[in-house]
C-alpha cells in the first residue's frame, strides 16, 4: 500500500468523482499526496454523497482534526462534474488547494468570448423555459447545465473550499511546480485547455459567424464577467395577440436557437476540460475529462481539445500512456478514433499513439477505466468504442457473462447502442462493476 498509487474511481452513476494517492518519499500514510479529481453527478445524489463518507476515511487528518485533501482538480462547468461542491459534503475536510480551467477564470480575457457565448446561451435557455414546460428532453438536459445548483457549486470551489482563498486557475504548458506544489519523483503536468481559449476553441470563423446571429456587437463587452446574466428565468408572459398554432410555432423556433446556442456552449465547456497527465514512477496516467475531438487541428478554426494538444502538447501526448480515464463516460466524441471505419485520420493517430493495439501473442499492460450509467444521453456510452479500447488495454471483462440478469434501465438505447457488443471485451466500467463486486468504486493500483 505504502508505495502503491492508487486511483480510485467512484460510481456515482453519470458523473465522474475520482481520488488519487500519490506516494510520497516515506511510506507514511500522512507523506502520500492525497487529490481528487471531480465531484459531480446527474444521477442519484446519495451515491455521491456515500463516496464523499468512504473518502473521508481515505483521507489523513490535518493539524485541524480535519480530513486533509491536498489537492481539488475541477475538469469544467459541467454538472457531472461540479454537483458535489457542497459545503455540507466538505464540513470535514481541508483541502489545501483548488485547481480549475482557465475559461473558469472570470477575469481571463482570452476566453472573454466564450463567456460571452455562455450569457447568450444561458439567457436563451432560461428565457424559452419561461415559455412553459413543454421543452424536449433534450433542452430539459441542457437546461440543469444552468440551473442554480451549478452556480452554487461555483461559489463554494471559489469562496468556501479555501477558506476565502481564490483557486487556482490552469492552463497548458504548466506543472505542479508552476504552483508550488511538491512531489515526490512524481509531475503533473497540465496538457489542456490552452491559455488562448478564444482562439484555439471558438475559432475566428465560428466569432464571425456569431457576429451575425447574435448582433455585429456581439463580443465587444469582453469585460471579466461580461455575459453574466440573472439566475433566475426571465417574466415572460403568454402572447395573446397570436393564436396558440402561432405560438407553437414561435416556441419552436426559439428552442431550435436556444438549444444550438446550448449546444454550443456546451461543446466549450467540454473542451475546457483540464487535461492531466501524471507521471510517476516511469508510468503515464492521462485523465482527460469531457474534452473532445473534432476533424483534424486547423488554425482559427473551432477546434476539439484532443486536436489542439496533439497539434501543441504531441512531445508529452505522443506516448503510451499506462492509464487512460476514458473521457465523457464513454462517449463516442471524447475519445478520438476512426469511429469504426477503419481509416487513417488524425483521431485514429492519437489513439495508437497513446493506446497502441499490442502485436500479436502479447497482452496489453496499460489499463483504461469509464465512469458511466446508461439512460441520459442515448451514445454514452458507445460500446462499440468502449470495444475498441478494449483490444488494446488489459484486465477487460466479458459483462455478458457475468450480467445474466442486467436490465437496462434505457432499453431501446441499450439495443441501439450495446447489445450487438454486449458479448465483446470492455474496459471495467463504473457502473457493471458496482452490480458485480457492489463495492461502489473501482480501483486501479501501480506499485
Amino acid at each position: 500500500m505504502a508505495n502503491e498509487l492508487l486511483i480510485r474511481l467512484y460510481d456515482v452513476g453519470l458523473g465522474d468523482c475520482i481520488y488519487v494517492r500519490i506516494p510520497g518519499q516515506t511510506d507514511r500514510h500522512e507523506d502520500a499526496f492525497h487529490m481528487l479529481i471531480d465531484c459531480g453527478t446527474w444521477s442519484e445524489e446519495k451515491l455521491l454523497s456515500a463516496a464523499m463518507v468512504h473518502l473521508a476515511t481515505q483521507l489523513p487528518t490535518s493539524a485541524s482534526g480535519k480530513k486533509r485533501l491536498d489537492l481539488v482538480v475541477v475538469t469544467h462547468e459541467h454538472k457531472d462534474h461540479i454537483a458535489g461542491f457542497d459545503p455540507k459534503l466538505f464540513e470535514a475536510i481541508e483541502v489545501g488547494a483548488v485547481w480549475m480551467n482557465c475559461a473558469m477564470d472570470p477575469r481571463h480575457p482570452q476566453a472573454g468570448k466564450a463567456r460571452k457565448l455562455r450569457g447568450v446561451a444561458e439567457k436563451a435557455v432560461r428565457r424559452l423555459a419561461s415559455l412553459g414546460p413543454n421543452l424536449s428532453p433534450r433542452l430539459s438536459e441542457l437546461l440543469s447545465v444552468f440551473q442554480i445548483n451549478n452556480a452554487g457549486a461555483m461559489r463554494t470551489l471559489r469562496k468556501t473550499l479555501l477558506k476565502g482563498k481564490a483557486p487556482t486557475y490552469v492552463h497548458a504548458g504548466q506543472t505542479n511546480e508552476t504552483h508550488g506544489i511538491k512531489l515526490f519523483k512524481t509531475k503533473l503536468h497540465i496538457l489542456g485547455p490552452e491559455a488562448d481559449f478564444d482562439h484555439f476553441y471558438l475559432g475566428a470563423d465560428a466569432q464571425r459567424a456569431l457576429r451575425g446571429v447574435i448582433g455585429a456587437t456581439a463580443f465587444n463587452a469582453d469585460k471579466p464577467g461580461a455575459g453574466k446574466t440573472s439566475r433566475k428565468p426571465e417574466s415572460l408572459p403568454y402572447p395573446q395577440n397570436i393564436s396558440p398554432a402561432a405560438f407553437r410555432a414561435l416556441r419552436g423556433r426559439m428552442q431550435s436557437a436556444a438549444l444550438a446556442f446550448a449546444e454550443l456552449d456546451g461543446k466549450l465547456k467540454n473542451n475546457s476540460s483540464v487535461v492531466l497527465l501524471i507521471e510517476w514512477n516511469k508510468k503515464r496516467l492521462l485523465f482527460v475529462g469531457d474534452a473532445e475531438w473534432h476533424g483534424d487541428f486547423k488554425s482559427g478554426k473551432m477546434n476539439g481539445s484532443w486536436n489542439v494538444m496533439w497539434n501543441e502538447r504531441k512531445k508529452l501526448l505522443a506516448k503510451p500512456v499506462d492509464f487512460l480515464k476514458i473521457g465523457h463516460h464513454g462517449s463516442e466524441n471524447s475519445t478520438p478514433w476512426d469511429m469504426g471505419k477503419g481509416k487513417q485520420t488524425e483521431a485514429s493517430d492519437i489513439l495508437n499513439a497513446i493506446l497502441p493495439v499490442p502485436p500479436d501473442g502479447e497482452q496489453p499492460s496499460a489499463m483504461a477505466v469509464v465512469s458511466t450509467e446508461r439512460g441520459k444521453y442515448p451514445t454514452i456510452p458507445r460500446a462499440l468504442l468502449l470495444t475498441e479500447i478494449a483490444r488494446r488495454v488489459g484486465g477487460t471483462r466479458n459483462y455478458k457473462n457475468d450480467l445474466k440478469r442486467f436490465r437496462p434501465r434505457a432499453p431501446a438505447d441499450f439495443e441501439t447502442y450495446e447489445r450487438n457488443w454486449f458479448g465483446d471485451a470492455q474496459p471495467l466500467r463504473t457502473d457493471f462493476e458496482r452490480i458485480r463486486e457492489g463495492k461502489g468504486f473501482v480501483d486501479v493500483i501501480f506499485e
